[in-house]
């Protein structure tokens, strides 16, 4: 499996790349927690990809993540599309962010807790607990907080990996999460590409399906969890 630490602060610009090739989320949030006029804090934002969308119609939107280098390519990202939403940035690790106490309605976190959360950590539940304490610290009372993570990248049906079963049920059983499932496939400019990028990201395994298979379009289920304080 290639190493996401060094992909996140060497090649983030192939990263985004790669997650371009998503459909928009902005539909599906706003369905679970109208964001117009909100201020919203998108928790390992990396790239942008959930910042870029909601920055359109949010007051404002505070973007924080472990890499810089991913950090540099969301502000890049942000010029580009002219946005006029203010957009701050902060380097900084879930458990412990530099902002304010209920400073937001919203908080969203997209593929970035499951870092923290694998059951091979030792430490992985006391990990999702300094977490949930820095989203409910952070949150405004009535606030909504909604996370997104994978539940199989080239499958149709849901297949979560079973180092996450645990932080998954974790959410829904102790944190009160409710929970939902959709698909968000990657279409590819080409099979060469959809196998070039899948192999970069996810390793050679899924990159040898996509080319054995043709693929185009590659299949991705993700989970959606979503609470209200």
């Amino acid at each position: 499996m290639p190493n996401h630490t060094y992909i996140y602060e060497n090649q983030a610009a192939l990263y985004e790349l790669m997650v371009s090739k998503q459909p928009l989320l902005s539909d599906v949030i706003a369905r679970i927690a109208p964001y117009s006029g909100r201020y919203i804090l998108d928790l390992g934002a990396g790239s942008g990809r959930l910042t870029a969308e909601l920055a359109n119609k949010a007051a404002s939107v505070t973007a924080t993540d472990l890499s810089p280098a991913m950090l540099d390519v969301l502000r890049e990202r942000l010029a580009r599309l002219d946005a006029r939403t203010p957009v701050l940035t902060y380097a900084a690790d879930h458990r412990q962010l530099p902002l304010a106490d209920q400073s937001f309605d919203l908080v969203v976190s997209g593929w970035s807790i499951c870092y923290l959360t694998q059951s091979h950590l030792p430490e992985w539940s006391d990990n999702l607990a300094a977490v949930m304490n820095e989203i409910d610290r952070v949150l405004k009372p009535g606030g909504s907080m909604i996370i997104l993570e994978t539940m199989g990248t080239g499958y149709t049906e849901p297949h979560p990996p079973e180092f996450l079963k645990p932080y998954y049920q974790a959410l829904e059983q102790e944190y009160g999460f409710r929970h939902d499932w959709l698909r968000l496939d990657y279409t590819f400019d080409s099979v060469e590409q959809a196998a070039e990028l899948t192999r970069f990201f996810f390793g050679d395994e899924l990159g040898d399906t996509v080319k054995r298979n043709n693929w185009s379009v590659v299949p991705e289920c993700a989970g959606i969890w979503w609470k209200r304080k």
